[in-house]
């Protein structure tokens, strides 16, 4: 059914409009709450994406009628943990044994301070769908869905906004309180190849010149930016839209091809969230300074081991050439190396890639042939020399291709150790 047909029936509510499919699970609940008198609606991520006809895996659900979320949660506990830690903003997650799912009462916003906490939270079950729809960033996330009725709810046209493929914020004031939203709106469009209305553009830059973005927290940033990689088709779209905005203090331009090329890579690999991500950062920082990576990094990220992975990455390169390969695979994934280069267009990147398969270095590191029990064996006792020995073992093995017996014999020979 095209978005247009929906349109025009959302606009007859008489008329049964198309069933969103949702799990039984909460097919259930929503009948108990309809039961109890309360008026659940689904909305925001999992309308708008059974519009874009895409997977739905949240499901958030607003009940108008309930003066007080206490009051369901006897009704929630039937189904699995409640987590009340939203409670005071109006917010319950739901965990089930396959699904989370959210609900929360009609509310309205005041920002009151500088970080993302600092907001007067006024819950009302009895405000109109549009004034409850006011507080969200979007029109495309403003659509309620009444499951009995099978009707969708549309205060801002964001179904017509879907349909023209247009981000659009809602509201002038509301928006700008909420400094985020504007790598929200960069995410959407990325993800969904949408073009940012021009308004909702101009309250960007307005976010962005008041600084407010210096107070978002770096988990927030950095979950967004992890949406733009691992759920654009081309990751490309938002980091131009970033660059357009200025956000950062360095420019992606030169990787717009290069993440690109490896987002259509990584479709093929079955590789962590955090692998691809720090695949990604690699790829679109290696040709920058190294301050300014870590500038840039350690602003948007605390964990040590995810930025020491991308800067390993981005310091070091590839040559067909055995020895240093093997020394490279020390000190870092070759495969992971591989895959940047590839992405990068590494103009020997498969000829390097066969040779490195071949050494059985691809995605392990050399096997090392002497190593601290084998000193002990030979009479060593556990000292600071010991990582000297160590390293002349490798040394030969790596620079003069000696096997385990020919490096043991020599350490023998240079450190004068008979052998039992």
């Amino acid at each position: 059914m095209s978005l247009e047909y929906l349109f025009l029936i959302q606009n007859k509510m008489s008329i049964i409009t198309t069933k969103i499919e949702i799990p039984q699970i909460l097919v259930t609940i929503l009948t108990k709450l309809q039961e109890h008198g309360y008026r659940p609606y689904l909305v925001g991520g999992c309308v708008r994406d059974f519009f874009l006809n895409k997977q739905i895996k949240d499901f958030d659900v607003e009940v108008f009628d309930l003066d007080n979320l206490q009051n369901i949660i006897p009704i929630l506990e039937q189904f699995g943990s409640v987590n009340s830690v939203g409670k005071s903003f109006g917010v319950l997650k739901l965990s089930t044994k396959e699904f989370d799912f959210d609900f929360s009462l009609p509310r309205t916003e005041q920002k009151t301070g500088k970080t993302h906490r600092d907001f007067l939270v006024k819950t009302d079950s009895k405000l109109s769908y549009k004034d409850a729809a006011r507080r969200r960033d979007f029109t495309i996330n403003a659509i309620y869905y009444d499951y009995f009725s099978k009707t969708f709810i549309d205060p801002f046209n964001g179904i017509n906004d879907l349909d023209n493929k247009i981000i659009k914020h809602i509201d002038d004031k509301t928006f700008v309180e909420d400094s985020l939203r504007v790598y929200r709106a960069i995410g959407f469009s990325s993800r969904f190849n949408f073009e940012i209305d021009s308004k909702t553009k101009d309250l960007c830059f307005k976010i962005i010149e008041s600084k407010e973005l210096n107070f978002l927290p770096k988990e927030r940033v950095f979950e967004e930016l992890k949406k733009i990689f691992l759920k654009s088709p081309k990751p490309s779209v938002g980091l131009k839209l970033i660059d357009f905005f200025g956000i950062f203090s360095i420019n992606f331009e030169r990787s717009y091809e290069y993440i690109d090329n490896l987002s259509n890579i990584l479709k093929n690999e079955d590789f962590s969230d955090f692998r691809k991500l720090y695949l990604f950062f690699a790829t679109l920082l290696r040709h920058k300074e190294e301050a300014k990576i870590l500038e840039f990094l350690e602003n948007i990220t605390n964990d040590k081991k995810f930025i020491k992975s991308i800067l390993l990455l981005c310091k070091n390169s590839l040559s067909f050439d055995e020895k240093n390969l093997k020394k490279l695979s020390l000190i870092l994934c070759l495969q992971d190396l591989i895959l940047v280069e590839k992405a990068s267009n590494k103009s020997d990147i498969l000829k390097i890639e066969n040779l490195v398969k071949k050494l059985e270095i691809y995605d392990k590191p050399i096997k090392i042939y002497v190593c601290g029990k084998d000193l002990i064996n030979l009479g060593f006792q556990e000292s600071i020399e010991f990582k000297e020995i160590l390293q002349f073992a490798l040394d030969l093995q790596i620079e003069k291709d000696l096997n385990k017996e020919q490096i043991i014999e020599k350490i023998i020979k240079e450190y004068k150790i008979k052998s039992f």
